[in-house]
């Protein structure tokens, strides 16, 4: 069974990315994971580079990575399974390219991170941060948002997050079936309810809709294991409408914890070759998402 071995997360003490802490803890609890949190602290002259700042500001700079460990050093006090602790690390430089080549120094097999940061960006972005490292990264990325419901009772400190009900869209594309691999483990491994939906953008005839529907059902089910049902309950369900909408409305509908999705490439530039349909439930809906690159 797939296994994350390597997991990092970048933090920028927002309630976002606390809430992405939450996720990368259990995941590693669970994974038995290495977990690195990582802040980055970008250089005043990236936003400015014909500025000369003061010596004051300057100092400001380095000052705020002192802070920054500080804080990191704080927050891997709550977080300790089996043993061990979450390592971290502040590094400096441009945001997205210092996630992407930190993850890549610690052969990271999955990138957790808040899709909001300070810059409070509206609901029609996800924030430059997080889609830049969506694009380019060579593991999965799990984008979180700060999520509708509750996972498990707020006392329950041991479990922040229990992944309840999963939800894995296809297409039936070879993208969308890697990405199957890692909601059969996530299901596996959490005892979840996973949820194999497939949406009809095209509504065929009347007549042609039941036997559609059954060969879709018997494509989604054809490659689940047969021992799967020990330890996860899996559910095929056909819908009718738009890929991204309906994705969204079901996540909505069954208070999913988790939505996995496959998308077609590291290398892509326009949000057609990036994944339209995963680049609109990333937009637009609240419930947090794996994005599997092939």
């Amino acid at each position: 069974m797939l296994k994350f071995q390597n997991i990092v997360c970048p933090v920028d003490f927002s309630e976002f990315s606390t809430r992405a802490t939450d996720y990368a803890y259990s995941l590693a609890k669970h994974y038995s994971a290495k977990l690195y949190f990582e802040h980055v602290v970008q250089p005043l002259t990236a936003a400015y580079p014909y500025y000369a700042f003061p010596d004051a500001v300057n100092q400001i700079y380095w000052n705020l990575g002192a802070d920054a460990e500080e804080r990191l050093h704080e927050m891997t006090k709550a977080y300790f399974w089996n043993g061990t602790q979450p390592m971290f690390s502040v590094e400096r430089g441009l945001v997205p390219e210092t996630i992407l080549n930190f993850a890549s120094q610690q052969k990271a097999d999955l990138i957790v991170m808040g899709t909001h940061g300070r810059q409070g960006l509206d609901r029609l972005t996800m924030g430059s941060v997080t889609e830049k490292v969506l694009r380019k990264a060579h593991c999965p990325v799990l984008a979180v948002r700060k999520p509708g419901h509750d996972f498990v009772a707020p006392a329950d400190k041991n479990e922040p997050v229990h992944l309840k009900r999963i939800i894995y869209a296809t297409d039936f594309s070879d993208h969308a079936l890697r990405a199957l691999d890692y909601a059969l483990s996530l299901a596996m491994e959490y005892n979840s309810e996973l949820t194999l939906l497939h949406v009809l953008d095209e509504v065929p005839e009347a007549t042609e809709l039941q036997t559609a529907t059954a060969s879709i059902i018997h494509q989604l089910e054809s490659p689940i294991p047969q021992d799967a049902g020990n330890w996860c309950k899996v559910k095929p369900v056909v819908r009718l409408g738009k890929p991204y909408q309906e994705i969204i409305q079901l996540a909505l509908e069954t208070q999913a914890d988790l939505i996995v999705l496959g998308v077609r490439g590291r290398n892509a530039v326009d949000l057609a070759l990036f994944g339209s349909t995963t680049h609109r439930v990333l937009q637009l809906g609240s419930t947090p998402v794996l994005a599997v690159h092939v």
